[in-house]
């Protein structure tokens, strides 16, 4: 009875303590005077993707994932898929967006690598070349197949995360780990509990994103509950856990190394 209920408070502690380390990194005091709104917030391009225009002769594909605005984003992130092909100068984008209604799947909704409202956007994933290239039509049919267009809950989903995790399911050359932050990548139906990480190359079970876990060589080992995400990366060595996403060896070895952005904005 002691050791079980050491266990779990051990867990609620890997579970509660990460928003405090959160909350100390980015205290809600320093904002006071930034009173950004939906309407006001910065959009501008962050200089994260590189110029499309000096890698006409290249295919790019990125993942970008920036934390949510307002108190949400102490809690989670908001990704988005950018991509273009050999011989065009400009990016394709696609995410998801509850608000509007209709299809939540969108199209160039915001600018390829634009800061979502003021918060400056991570890369998750790049590739560049023939890779990239033949990754494209993949992406594109991912989308197309997403199952939950025209549904949307910010919590526990489905939501932008649960779209991004298909794209991973769907297309596992993309190499997508995503952080445990990402709330709503395990999101499933309770009809479809068990299948393919959100990266595509480990296993899962889980029921509506709110209990169970997931194993794969991207994701390490991470465990869910009521939708917070906690576990271990052994591919780069670092723990995972909610409202931070991962402590440890920075994620942005999945990144291309060279040429990763020359801060001029793209289109």
């Amino acid at each position: 009875m002691k050791k079980g209920r050491t266990i779990l408070l051990g867990l609620l502690a890997m579970l509660v303590l990460p928003f405090g380390i959160s909350l100390a990194e980015d205290p809600p005091g320093s904002k006071a005077n930034e009173k950004y709104t939906w309407r006001n917030a910065p959009r501008h391009s962050s200089g994260v993707a590189p110029d499309p225009r000096a890698l006409k002769d290249q295919a790019v594909v990125m993942v970008l994932a920036a934390n949510t605005f307002g108190w949400r984003g102490y809690f989670a992130v908001h990704p988005w898929i950018i991509y273009k092909r050999a011989g065009e100068t400009s990016y394709t984008r696609y995410d998801v967006v509850g608000w509007g209604g209709g299809n939540v799947v969108r199209q160039n909704y915001a600018l390829p690598d634009g800061l979502w409202f003021g918060s400056e956007p991570q890369i998750l994933v790049e590739q560049r070349g023939d890779k990239a290239g033949e990754l494209i039509p993949k992406v594109e049919a991912a989308i197309k197949s997403y199952p939950f267009a025209r549904t949307y809950r910010s919590y526990p989903g489905p939501n932008s995360n649960t779209f991004v995790a298909h794209i991973g399911r769907e297309v596992p050359g993309l190499d997508l780990d995503m952080p445990a932050n990402a709330i709503g990548k395990d999101y499933r139906e309770i009809t479809n509990p068990v299948g393919l990480s959100s990266s595509g190359q480990g296993v899962q079970a889980n029921i509506l994103g709110m209990f169970g876990f997931s194993v794969g060589l991207e994701e390490g080992i991470e465990l869910n509950l009521l939708g917070l995400n906690v576990g271990i990366d052994f591919n780069r060595p670092a723990l995972r856990l909610p409202s931070i996403g991962r402590l440890g060896m920075d994620n942005s070895g999945q990144a291309y190394s060279e040429d990763v952005g020359d801060g001029n904005p793209v289109n």
